[in-house]
């Protein structure tokens, strides 16, 4: 399976101009339906376009594929944007977002993921943080003690790595040479209540992934095609994480690096301000 074609093949301008109009998607999207947590949407996007455009093998027309790689967002606070990723991709019609009203009884489109089968591409119901990497873990292991092809790719936020369950996982998959999974972690450099280093002391971030054994690279988690380039290297007989440094509300200046918009929704002066300097309106 290769990945969907929506996004596949596309030149990296082609893809920056994908991960604009996806950025538009999900400010529309908070506006109208009240849903928080924008600026850590905004944050990941671009590693979320380099995953499903060149490195996942699905097919949305068969989700449930026993071969398919899996993909597991562990920051589940930012389920607008896989939501609006897996509609880009084919999963499901972008009409079903469109008709989305905030909290509306029985919807699958909450402020988290739903539990698998609820939805095309979902993986795993995430949120409560630090556990999709554990879920990553076994899903990994399952795989290679059934010799299933399957990569498990796992993305986490930096304030997600506040959690002890992330770092118990870590050393799980190191310790079982876990070479199918991958952990992306989206490092904005803040979190919920203030910067990830004042809150916790992250760094040294990388030396610390270097450290529980895991092959650990840095990367501009902006940069789409070497995000593609880090992602599809050959592996070393371990788990691999990459450091993604990223800006939260990334693409829109307004929001870039601004915490507040862990919490505020956009008027409609914002998405309008917001569209026009991604470029999808004059």
């Amino acid at each position: 399976m290769d990945a969907p074609e929506a996004l596949a093949q596309q030149a990296p301008r082609e893809l920056e101009r994908l991960a604009a109009e996806l950025r538009g998607r999900i400010i529309e999207y908070s506006s109208r339906t009240k849903t928080p947590h924008l600026a850590s949407c905004l944050s990941c996007v671009d590693i979320l376009v380099a995953y499903y455009s060149s490195v996942l093998r699905i097919d949305p027309d068969n989700p449930g594929d026993d071969s398919r790689d899996r993909f597991i967002l562990s920051k589940g606070h930012a389920a607008p944007a896989i939501f609006q990723t897996l509609a880009m991709a084919g999963f499901f019609p972008s009409s079903m977002l469109d008709n989305v009203d905030h909290h509306q009884g029985g919807s699958v489109f909450g402020e988290h993921p739903p539990a698998p089968g609820h939805l095309p591409g979902i993986e795993a119901a995430t949120g409560s943080l630090g556990h999709g990497l554990p879920i990553g873990v076994g899903i990994a292991l399952a795989g290679r003690l059934q010799n299933a092809g399957y990569r498990v790719d796992v993305l986490v936020g930096d304030g997600e790595c506040n959690e002890g369950s992330i770092w118990e996982a870590a050393m799980l998959g190191a310790g079982r040479s876990l070479d199918n999974l991958t952990v992306v972690v989206d490092y904005n450099k803040w979190q919920a209540t203030g910067r990830s280093q004042e809150v916790m002391a992250l760094d040294p971030l990388v030396d610390k992934w270097r450290a529980f054994q895991w092959e650990t690279f840095e990367a501009d988690g902006h940069d789409i095609a070497a995000l593609i380039d880090v992602l599809t290297r050959p592996r070393n007989h371990r788990p691999r994480a990459i450091i993604a440094h990223t800006t939260k509300g990334k693409g829109v200046s307004f929001m870039e690096d601004d915490n507040n918009w862990h919490y505020r929704t956009p008027n409609q002066d914002e998405v309008v301000d917001a569209k026009r300097e991604l470029g999808l309106i004059e």
